[in-house]
Order: C-alpha cells, then structure tokens, then sequence
C-alpha cells in the first residue's frame, strides 16, 4: 500500500487518515513476531505443479481441493447492499483504468473486478493458491514459472480466460503508460511465452521467490479490452471510460461520476464454488460515496449514508465515536486485531530538495519531533524501523550477515550505522529532555552552515532562511503540526502548513514538487524487494511517478536489495532486511512517526461476521491483501432464516 499515495491516508494522533492503523500496539522492546520465523518441510510445488506455492520453502496450510479459507463462513447467505465511504485519500474518480499514472480510479475496482493468476492467503505470511490459475509450477532454480489456466476461468462476458489474454496483460502492464509501481513488480520477468491455450510460462530475469510472488499478482483481463478490433494495441493510457472486461465476482452497476460508484454482483461468477472464493462476495451490490473530509463523513456515517467507518485518528476514537446510536447498540464500537508488520508510517523528507540535501539538517527536524506530547491517548507506539513490529527490525550492533553487507560502503555511510540500532529519542526521560534534543538539533544546524540570526530564524552563508513546507490534504493542522512547528521555530526553521485537495496533492507527489509529506507504506509479512526497489532504489528516485519520494540514491541501498531479492533462506532475507533497515533510518530519509496493531471499527448493527480473525487483512481498505470486510462479511437481512450466522 503500496503502495502508493492513493492508499496512504494518515493516521497521527488527531488528523487524518491512513492505509491500516489502530489502537492496540506492541512495544519496541517485544515485537509482536518471534525472533525467527518457523518453516516446515519443503513446499511441494517448487519443481512440480501444485495449487499453491509459499516461499522460503514453508507449506502451504491449505491442501488441494480445500473447500474454503478458515476465516470465511461457507454457508454465509448471499444479498443485501454494503454502502461504504472513500477508503483512502481519493475525494473524486475520472478513469476505469487503475493502472495509468493520470487521473483517479474509483476505490473497489481492483478488489472487486481484477483477479490475478494467484491469490495471497489471509492467515499465511507468504503463501499462495491458484486463482485464475488452476495449477502452478516453479521451476527447482526459480527461472521460470508456468500457470495453467482454470478451465472454469471466463471474463464476465462471458470469454474463457487463455493464455494470451494472460500475456496481452503482461505485455500491457511492462508497455508504455503504466504507472510506474506496477511495471517495477513485473521488472523481474523476462518475457512471457504462451505454451498452449491454457498454459503460459513466464521467464523470470530475477531468480527469487519475489518475482514469482509478483508475478502470480499480474491483473488479468480480456485482451479485448486492450486490443483493437484489428489486433492491434491501444495507447493503454487512453483507455479512460470504457469499463474493464475481467473475471471478478462484481461488474460495474451505476456510475454518477465523480462522487458515487456501485457495483453488482455477477450471479454467474466463474469461481464461485471453488474454495479460493466460497463464502465469499456475498453482498449483491457494493456502492462507494465519495466525501471531502472526515467531519462531513462522520455526520454522514451517523445518518446511516454508510455501514461502517475505519478510524485512524486516537482523538476522533475517543472522543467521536459515541452517542445515542452506539448506547442503544444500532451502532458498534470494535477492534480487530491483525497480524502484520507495521509498514513505516512518515514524515517523508525529500531530500531533492537543497535545503534537505543534508542529512545533519534532517536529523535536527527528526530531534524536533515531540512524539510524547503529541501521542496524548497513549494509543500508539513510535515506529522504530522500516519493519516495526517485525523480527526484520535492526536490534543491538549489526550481526555478522549485516555486517557483509555493509563493510563494503563504510566510507559512505553514516558512521552510527555500524552502531546501535536507532532508539526514537524521547522527550518524557526528564524534564530537560527536549531541550537537550533541541540543543543537538541546532548543533547540527550550525555544523551544516545554518546559523540562527537576531530574527529567530536559521540562514545559510546567501542568508536564505531554513523553510520547510509540509504538504497536507484534508483535515486542518492539528496537534501534531502545532507542537512541531513550535519546536522546530526554537531552533531557527519556519514550518508551514500547506492544505491542498488531492487532485493536487497527488499531482505534486508524482513530480515530487515538495519539501515533506506524511506517507504510510502497506502493511506486510514478509519483506518484498519489489516494493522496497520501488520506495528506494536509486533506478526510480528520478521516474516521476515512482514511489521513491524521498529521492534516495544510494549504492548501499542498492546492494542491499539486490541481495533481499537473491536471499534463498529467512536468515538471509532478514540479515538483509536489517542491514536496509539501518541505512534507511540512520540516513534520516524520514521522520517515524506512529503504528498500531488493530483495526478500529464502528458499524452499523446489519452484518453477519465469520468466527475466525484474518491474520493479514484490511477491513476495507485498498491493498494486495484480503479486504475481509467486503469480501467475507455478509448482510444479516440477506436471509434472516440463515443458520449459517456466526
């Protein structure tokens, strides 16, 4: 999530909104996870087909023919409306194409009508089970892996699903005017080759389970929708308003752009009965309304315009998430727990810019930052790691697998990246806490050439002052912002507040025209290279597009990834991960700021809800993971006879 800006909504304490966030957290000396990962015998589908494939060798949970997840009711009854809000940053959509780096598609569309060859399990760190895909087979060396098409699998106009629609998408999705993030996921892959009408075999240039991961989550459609009447192809970021032909359970119902979309279910979706889907898609129609800002969606949820509303913001829980509604039980107030590594909630510091460039200035604007008098709930925890709440968090002195890895650019990188791993500074040790870190702060700006005058403000030899602008979309500044821009003003840097509507917001992300911006990367279980590449690596840190927003470049980085990619063991992928971990946070790229590890919910009193909790979920919030809330939950009115109610 990632993940890109369009699923990065903010949740600090008391503004905005943001990817996954919730009250429960795990402190930063006990991670959540155990400090390694366990892994059965080898899984039976490197080297031979099978209807599933996890990584790093583990099994899958799941055997050949399950008749269902364990976190969906089998039995649930189909029917009934779900009315759902914006789940992210979007306020509008104008395309049907999610995959074109200009304009906005409508929140439902790739969870709703775009399926892939295979599909992640929701109580599984790395594992997949075959989708479109019937069977799948991964060669012993991982440079190919080949997938046979379901012989079931049909668009839903009615078209089976074969082996050169699969590659048209491939093609489609490396070609020109794909958004960035996408084409990087697919960077890995060599070609594509069409076997026979139900089999296709993709070349993989990069040899890890990552790719084959990547690879098995290509959105498949009907090459109809891609192709001329002639065969020829069309420019795929003009294909605007025509509505996408794929094989999902839900097609496009009514439309009243750019406020309100709904979506219908196909009664006669293809993989319906199969245990990848059983139970599943249970609501005959799901409608999205678009609204501009939190207050407006709050009254709105309240009247009842929508069944229920993620919460991200300590304040609002606490303080709006009561009244008549919830007393007599119309309305509930829940947590769901969830099982995920935290994905870095930030300050996203840009270092393109000059007056970021240095990394002495940016950790004076992280000392700045007074997470302790802005976390007045106590319902979050300082992010600590790219990979809080994991065992990939860098701990202690680097061990001997991350110290390979980073010997070799000693002399360009910081010098406490060899140290300790980094501990958020606090401001609640001691009354004279902050203004210690303060002291350092402005140290640090004087080292960098920035010395604060008569006037209170930090200037440079040309005596330009230290000015930074945060750029925000939707609610007011809030505490955060205040009790920042206070700290940051002793110390000589004018903070500023720019409020804009996301059109712009995500116009300006794209070219990277700003100084900060608060991002929040997807949740995870196992790191994924790709999306770190993209984030980071030095290949996109000039793409427009791209999601490396900060702009790092970096040959340490670099190396790093390359080696995440190529790890072949878990001890492996974490000496990696922590070796990453450490450049990333000792680079001062961002400023951490806050994770959670629940889902808050209030919804109205109207679904029925399976027993068994998802490990790693969103409830409805646009990810590459289970959105278990659309696609488990049901209607209670659906069929009040139902004894299939949990």
């Amino acid at each position: 999530m990632a993940n890109a800006p369009l699923q990065s909504q903010r949740p600090r304490i008391g503004i905005g909104q943001v990817l996954l966030l919730a009250a429960a957290c795990v402190g930063i000396a006990g991670p959540a996870w155990p400090a390694t990962v366990e892994h059965r015998a080898a899984s039976p589908a490197a080297g031979s087909w099978s209807h599933a494939y996890a990584s790093y060798g583990a099994t899958p949970k799941y055997p050949r023919g399950f008749a269902h997840f364990d976190y969906v009711n089998p039995d649930a009854p189909k029917g009934g409306t779900l009315q759902l809000q914006n789940p992210d940053r979007r306020s509008s959509f104008d395309k049907f194409n999610p995959y074109t780096i200009k304009g906005q598609s409508p929140a439902g569309l790739t969870t709703l009508m775009f399926e892939s060859l295979a599909i992640r399990s929701g109580d599984e760190p790395g594992t997949i089970y075959g989708m479109i895909a019937e069977e799948m087979l991964v060669a012993p060396d991982k440079s190919s892996v080949t997938f046979r098409i379901h012989p079931q699998a049909r668009f839903t106009n009615g078209d089976a699903v074969t082996a050169e629609d699969v590659r048209v998408a491939f093609e489609t999705l490396t070609g020109k005017g794909v958004s960035p993030g996408v084409r990087v996921k697919l960077s890995g892959v060599e070609r594509a080759v069409v076997l026979d009408e139900r089999t296709i075999r993709f070349d993989l240039k990069e040899r890890v389970d990552d790719t084959v991961f990547n690879v098995a989550g290509l959105p498949v459609f009907s090459r109809k929708w891609v192709l001329n009447a002639d065969g020829t192809p069309k420019k795929f970021d003009e294909i605007v308003n025509e509505y996408p032909i794929t094989t999902g359970p839900y097609t496009i119902g009514a439309v009243d752009a750019p406020r309100r979309i709904e979506f219908v279910r196909n009664p006669d979706y293809w993989a319906r009965d199969l245990g990848v889907a059983r139970g599943q898609n249970n609501f005959d129609r799901i409608v999205y309304r678009y609204y501009q800002d939190n207050a407006i969606a709050m009254e709105a949820f309240k009247a009842g315009e929508f069944d229920f509303l993620m919460e991200y913001s300590a304040r609002r829980w606490a303080r709006l998430h009561q009244g008549p509604k919830w007393a007599d039980g119309r309305i509930v107030k829940e947590e769901f727990p969830n099982g995920f590594g935290m994905g870095l909630q930030s300050y996203v510091l840009n270092v393109r810019r000059p007056v970021l460039s240095d990394w002495r200035v940016r950790k004076a604007i992280n000392l700045a930052f007074d997470f302790e008098a802005i976390n007045v709930y106590r319902q979050y925890k300082r992010t600590y790691s790219v990979f809080s709440n994991t065992a990939f968090a860098a701990t202690g002195m680097p061990g001997p697998g991350e110290l390979a890895l980073l010997e070799p650019f000693r002399d360009e990188l910081p010098a406490e990246v060899f140290g300790p791993a980094w501990v958020p500074p606090r401001t609640d040790t001691s009354p004279h806490a902050l203004r210690d870190n303060l002291k350092k702060a402005r140290a640090l700006l004087e080292e960098a050439g920035w010395k604060v005058g008569a006037d209170g403000l930090a200037r440079n030899a040309k005596g330009e002052p230290l000015e930074i602008e945060f750029l925000d979309t939707g609610d007011a500044p809030g505490r955060a912002e205040a009790v920042w821009e206070r700290n940051l003003a002793k110390i000589g840097i004018r903070f500023n507040v720019r409020q804009v509507d996301f059109s712009l917001f995500r116009k300006r992300l794209e070219t990277f025209d700003f100084d900060m911006v608060m991002i929040k990367i997807g949740d995870f279980t196992l790191p994924e290279p790709a999306e770190l590449k993209s984030q980071y690596g030095s290949a996109s840190a000039d793409v427009e597009g791209s999601d490396n927003y900060r702009g790092v470049k970096s040959r340490a980085v670099d190396h790093i990834l390359q080696k995440m990619e190529q790890a072949q063991t878990m001890a492996e992928l974490t000496d990696a991960a922590r070796a990453l971990d450490r450049v990333l946070i000792f680079g001062y790229y961002q400023v951490p700021d806050l994770y959670g590890g629940t889902n808050r919910v209030s919804r109205w009193d109207r679904f029925g809800i399976p027993k068994v909790v998802p490990k790693y979920y969103t409830i409805a919030t646009p990810s590459d993971w289970l959105q278990w809330a659309i696609t488990a939950w049901w209607a209670q009115d659906a069929d009040r006879d139902s004894s299939a109610r949990h």
